[in-house]
């Protein structure tokens, strides 16, 4: 049997989510897969992440499916932009990791614990913003760089920060979540739509990949995550805004609700817009879209500006 062709990025960590992916697309169906790397513009920048521009790690496997250099492709679905190319699907979100932002911290100190003065680095502008809107007195800076190198900064022989902010689905994933110090609470860090999800795609055209990759897919986490995306492609922002959306299944009185909360803070943390809206599964879409134009109502789009 041919194996299928996985499309993933380079990384230890998009190695390891394409890895499980193709193992449970084997199991569940009997098909080989292998890996295909692909190089993308976001691998080869040194540039803030802000900077670089909405798809910057998704670009270069789309185009390669467009191609068919490949048969399908696994992103963080947080990097996805808003909008599916006609010609491709998200045939399956799988079931998502812990979605929430984790602390690593030297001395197994928590967020509280930290020293005045701290040092603490990260690479979203949601999570810099986040981090000022707490007012604690430590010092936030930006990095870039893969799992490894940023909990390197903190705990190699050659360490310059004194903790980082990272989300807990990679570093569960590439098994050192026993290095996690803290994992934030919703209440202080918001993780970004669709943190800890896969989106596993294909070409729209390629019916019986289609449905062999919707063994995969898992339902809660599908209705989750349309709710946190629509909510961010309401507001028109990229995932470098400072936008925050959390969707949580939960069961009610007449069945399962999906309980969604969404934020923006402006990146120096002195105003934030913080609304949250109830709803069923199935209208996912319609609560995510709901609770955008309420933010909106609020003056949220202001707050954008600065992360240009």
């Amino acid at each position: 049997m041919t194996p299928l062709r996985l499309g993933t990025r380079g990384s230890k960590l998009a190695l390891a989510q394409s890895g499980t992916v193709a193992a449970a697309l084997t199991a569940a169906t009997g098909r080989p897969v292998e890996l295909v790397e692909i190089t993308t513009a976001g691998d080869r920048s040194t540039a803030p992440v802000a900077q670089l521009g909405v798809g910057v790690f998704v670009s270069a496997l789309r185009d390669a499916l467009m191609e068919r250099r490949i048969d399908f492709a696994v992103h963080s679905y947080k990097d996805l932009p808003s909008a599916v190319p006609p010609a491709l699907h998200i045939a399956a979100i799988p079931v998502r990791e812990d979605p929430r932002d984790a602390l690593v911290a030297r001395d197994g100190r928590t967020l509280t614990d930290l020293p005045d003065g701290a040092l603490v680095g990260t690479g979203a502008v949601r999570r810099i913003a986040q981090l000022n809107a707490l007012r604690l007195p430590l010092r936030v800076t930006p990095i870039r760089g893969n799992v490894d190198t940023r909990i390197r900064r903190v705990t190699g022989p050659e360490a310059d920060l004194d903790a980082v902010v990272l989300a807990r689905a990679g570093i569960a994933r590439l098994g050192r979540a026993d290095e996690i110090t803290e994992t934030l609470d919703p209440m202080l860090m918001l993780p970004a739509p669709a943190q800890g999800a896969l989106a596993v795609e294909c070409r729209h055209d390629d019916h019986d990949l289609v449905e062999e990759l919707g063994a995969l897919d898992d339902g809660p986490t599908r209705a989750a995550v349309t709710a946190e995306r629509a909510l961010l492609a309401t507001l028109e922002a990229g995932c470098s805004a400072p936008v925050a959306a959390y969707a949580e299944l939960a069961e009610g009185e007449d069945g399962d609700e999906i309980y969604l909360r969404g934020a923006v803070i402006s990146p120096d943390g002195e105003r934030a817009i913080r609304l949250s809206r109830t709803g069923t599964p199935a209208a996912a879409a319609e609560i995510g879209k709901a609770l955008a134009a309420e933010l909106l109502d609020r003056g949220a789009d202001t707050l954008f500006g600065s992360t240009e």
